[in-house]
């Protein structure tokens, strides 16, 4: 974590467990805030690969499944790298900041991740890093957080995915992305002492919150993550990815895209991530099983890919599961007798099976 950055949360009464704010001293108080009003989060627990060189878009849109091209000074877009066989290996955000083009995952699958695109840079202009203690960075969430951000950098991306940057002077600007969901979020990155004067402007409105709401609101969001224990797990298409801007069909060559194309071409997806909530009796893991009496004996019903405690109890999940045995049957956590899942309509559609 950015030294500083981490010097200034401890103040504000921050409570860290391993690289993340777990909290500012209320948890639970702090989950329901998410829904219910206006938060300020520390993202630290996202890491951050910084891409550089002449050569480093070329690269990278050789290896992500999103159009680098389009990533610019006021667009950000999700991507994921693919391997081979075209599953996914890693989830990002993408967005520039100066001269870089950055890609953010959570902090643990950094190293593996960085590992992996680094096999490819071979003799490309293209220099990778992880820049996570480079940049300090927060996000702001709630029915006012547009009016709370203008108000405190002076402008606001208005549109999905549309990227502003205040103060244009590297680097001390501030990097500011909209994010999709039904509750208005912002991240912000930039330097430690730009972004504590955000955080303390927003103090008398705004609740502190730690990863597990911010988290909570991904999901809510239908935006996948891939964590360690789903690495290679789905292809693009089952994390809704081509739904979100995370894809493009036109763009040539990456890695696994051929799979990728003929499964967007040709076949006829079989599985899609679906947000559920589920009365558990134990905390749900990106990974866990789900199985369904709909569902083939010689093969899986699917598994979650996040999930999350609600604040109205229970937990909400992102599930990637058979479109038959989520649309027609019914879908239980870990084992057949388990927890039934309960659907929830995502924030954007698709398709129903035929």
């Amino acid at each position: 974590m950015n030294t500083e950055w981490n010097n200034f949360l401890e103040q504000a009464g921050a409570a860290r467990a391993v690289d993340r704010v777990a909290h500012f001293g209320q948890p639970e108080t702090e989950l329901g805030a998410a829904l219910a009003g206006d938060v300020r989060c520390d993202l630290s627990h996202l890491g951050l690969i910084a891409a550089r060189g002449p050569d480093a878009e070329t690269f990278l849109q050789g290896q992500l499944t999103c159009d680098v091209r389009q990533i610019a000074p006021d667009r950000s877009l999700p991507g994921a790298h693919c391997t081979p066989k075209g599953r996914v290996f890693a989830s990002f955000r993408l967005f520039r900041r100066g001269e870089a083009v950055y890609l953010e995952l959570p902090r643990e699958l950094l190293e593996p991740a960085l590992s992996r695109l680094r096999k490819y840079v071979l003799r490309t202009r293209t220099t990778l890093e992880d820049a996570s203690d480079a940049l300090a960075r927060m996000g702001v969430a709630g029915s006012n957080a547009a009016a709370l951000v203008g108000a405190a950098l002076g402008a606001v991306p208005k549109l999905t995915h549309n990227v502003i940057t205040v103060n244009a002077t590297y680097p001390d600007s501030v990097t500011v992305i909209r994010l999709p969901g039904p509750i208005p979020r912002f991240e912000l990155h930039g330097a430690a002492r730009e972004l504590s004067a955000v955080w303390n402007a927003l103090a008398p409105n705004v609740t502190p919150v730690g990863a597990e709401p911010w988290r909570l609101l991904d999901i809510l969001a239908g935006t996948p993550t891939i964590y360690p224990e789903t690495i290679e797990a789905f292809v693009p298409q089952m994390l809704n990815l081509d739904l979100l801007d995370g894809i493009s069909f036109h763009k040539g060559c990456y890695v696994g895209q051929e799979i990728v194309a003929r499964t967007h071409y040709l076949g006829k997806l079989k599985r899609r991530m679906y947000l559920a909530r589920v009365d558990s009796p134990a905390p749900p893991r990106p990974g866990a099983p789900l199985f369904s009496p709909q569902a083939d004996a010689s093969q899986s019903a699917g598994q979650l890919a996040n999930a999350c405690r609600h604040p109205d109890g229970g937990y909400a999940v992102l599930a990637v599961a058979l479109i038959e045995c989520a649309e027609r049957g019914t879908l239980h956590l870990n084992d057949a007798g388990g927890p039934t899942l309960r659907l929830q309509p995502l924030p954007y559609g698709f398709e129903a099976a035929g």
